[in-house]
């Protein structure tokens, strides 16, 4: 049996408040709602039915139906000299949903796949939920033994590997057997522009192409049976601790895709440029999402600045996202590597609270940056930084400062909030008082694969819990400050790294910046920071130390100052455990 009928997940139906009929006692013991509105209450209406004709379960897979349709002779995808149009495309994943079951996929089973952004994982996105089966992205920078170890939790049966990824993935294999476990089927991608890739033996596997070829364009879809079935599991980064598996269900990820390409300001046949990862929480639900608009996918194997701007100039992109370590690639990267914008780009940023001087330098070179905030637990975004009209007349420094905020809940959201964490009470929209992120809504997780104790902690109170400590302004905008792990607490006083490494990064010879706690006989704590200078500055401890104290309470000011290059994840968040480690090695510095 595969692991999403074999585990229980925890169903909790928060847009209602209410426990869903359907949930184990032991769900109820900890998902506490007030009120209670009746699964059957229009019953009481005469005249109303609920059937087939007015209840269909959602699911992303009519995007693309859709899309076939009314964008036929469209252009979908975009690769170096590959492009398929969106009938193209609908027929290639039909086509690999029909070779998947042939290969004895089952509703329910896993289907991994180990791949940058190249056209097959756009179509995966859609032909193993149309097998009816599950899909797990992994992370491209894993080493084998990580990829071993998420290959066995998910129970994968086949495993689409890219043709770079392929040593990887065959030494993780050979790790599964040694554990005595069946390991998946491989399915090599090979470059779909006709490059030179790695030779590769049949005898070993498939290849995606050939295996494609045996696919029936006439397969019946296999539709989810209940839009709360899986739709897809996605291991969180593991910057803290092993990788838990978070599954989406087609219901948020159909929701989530709406909500994100309406925040993401997506009208008809956007240009969609993939420089945020696919294997990362589904691309923000975006391979579904530029579907439902008949968006073009431009596909980009590697994330550099100057393919970038080519790729921007090429293909006219109105739309693209990326962490904020992306971002600052771009505004650092050589003039000789850019090129004008034939129009503005939106861009979404998230995944960390983006500096405002790498905002204000984004809008000076063309881009228009909105910002989103979210989780691997949240389908990637939840929030958006809504852009209010009386905020185009401030200064430009003002600007990015508000446009760093992390804003309210988006469409799919029911609501977002800042609480005590203790108490479950909502703190004060002054600004100041500090709480926990928390969640509830439509487009948060179904829970934590095989993990039923971390999914009950982390919905405890009713609530998803973030992990992350945030203020709520007056105008009930939120802005987080931290990761609970990551305050400082110097002498009785919480220090925000957040706040330290803003004004790091105005600093004019800084390229990167993360501060941690060094541990202090005297202060308990006291801020250490690391950074990367910009290629050409040398500048000592001492004067960084000066210029955050000149921008600063003294005592939120760096006392240790250490230059080195950011340990980061496969995602772009810089690994702050890592730096934990190597501040508290130094010891006390009194």
């Amino acid at each position: 049996m595969n692991p999403f009928f074999k585990h229980s997940l925890i169903r909790c139906i928060f847009s209602l408040n209410r426990v869903h009929p359907n949930l184990s006692h032991n769900s109820r013991r900890f998902c506490h709602f007030s009120g209670d509105i009746g699964p059957g209450s229009w019953k009481s209406t005469e005249g109303l039915v609920r059937c087939p004709v007015n209840d269909v379960p959602l699911s992303p897979i009519a995007f693309l139906e859709r899309s076939a349709t009314a964008y036929r002779d469209r252009t979908s995808v975009v690769y170096g000299s590959v492009k398929y149009t969106w009938s193209e495309t609908h027929e290639r994943c039909l086509k690999l949903a029909s070779a998947l079951t042939q290969l004895g996929i089952s509703r329910g089973d896993v289907v991994a796949v180990l791949a940058p952004n190249v056209p097959a994982m756009y179509e995966l996105h859609f032909g193993v939920p149309m097998a009816g089966a599950v899909l797990c992205t992994l992370n491209t920078r894993h080493n084998s033994a990580m990829v071993s170890a998420l290959l066995r939790h998910s129970e994968a049966k086949i495993i689409f590997v890219d043709y770079q990824l392929l040593e990887i993935a065959h030494v993780a294999l050979d790790l599964l057997k040694k554990t005595e476990t069946q390991p998946p089927i491989l399915v090599l991608i090979v470059e779909s522009d006709g490059s030179p890739h790695t030779k590769f033996s049949t005898s070993d596997g498939y290849e995606y192409e050939s295996l494609l070829a045996t696919g029936q364009s006439e397969f019946e879809i296999r539709r989810p049976i209940d839009e709360w079935d899986p739709i897809s599991v996605n291991y969180t980064s593991g910057t803290t601790s092993r990788p838990k598996g978070v599954v989406y269900n087609h219901r948020g990820a159909y929701l989530n895709s709406l909500a994100t390409f309406v925040l993401h300001g997506m009208g008809s046949m956007p240009v969609y440029l993939w420089t945020v990862p696919m294997f990362h929480c589904n691309g923000w639900c975006l391979p579904w999402g530029v579907a439902a608009q008949g968006g073009t996918n431009v596909c980009l194997r590697r994330v550099i600045p100057k393919d970038i701007f080519d790729s921007i100039a090429l293909h006219k992109v109105t739309h693209m996202g990326g962490a904020p370590t992306v971002l600052n690639m771009i505004v650092n990267s050589p003039v000789s590597d850019r090129r004008p914008l034939p129009s503005k780009v939106e861009v979404m940023t998230g995944g960390s609270p983006p500096p405002p001087p790498i905002l204000r330098k984004m809008e000076e070179l063309g881009f228009g940056v909105s910002h989103i905030y979210g989780l691997t637990e949240t389908y990637g975004p939840g929030t958006i930084c809504t852009w209010k009209p009386e905020w185009d007349s401030l200064p430009p420094d003002e600007r990015c400062k508000l446009k760093a905020r992390q804003g309210v809940q988006h469409l799919g959201l029911e609501e977002v909030d800042i609480k005590d964490p203790e108490t479950m009470k909502s703190v004060a929209a002054d600004g100041k008082t500090m709480g926990e992120v928390m969640f509830r809504g439509n487009t948060v997780m179904s829970g934590y694969l095989k993990d039923e104790k971390a999914t009950e902690e982390a919905f405890r109170g009713g609530w998803f819990r973030s992990g992350d400590l945030a203020v709520k302004h007056p105008d009930g905008y939120i802005e987080v400050k931290d990761r609970l792990k990551d305050i400082i607490i110097s002498g009785g006083e919480n220090i925000s790294t957040v706040e330290v490494e803003t004004v790091l990064y105005n600093h004019p010879a800084i390229l990167e910046a993360a501060v941690v706690a060094r541990p202090d006989n005297h202060w308990g704590q006291t801020p250490c920071a690391f950074v990367k200078l910009k290629e050409g500055f040398n500048v000592d401890a001492q004067e960084i130390i000066k210029f955050c104290r000149d921008h600063l309470p003294h005592y939120m000011a760096p006392k240790t100052v250490i230059f080195e290059d950011m340990p980061r994840t496969s995602t772009g968040k810089i690994q702050k455990f890592i730096l934990r480690e190597k501040a508290k090695a130094l010891g006390s510095l009194s």
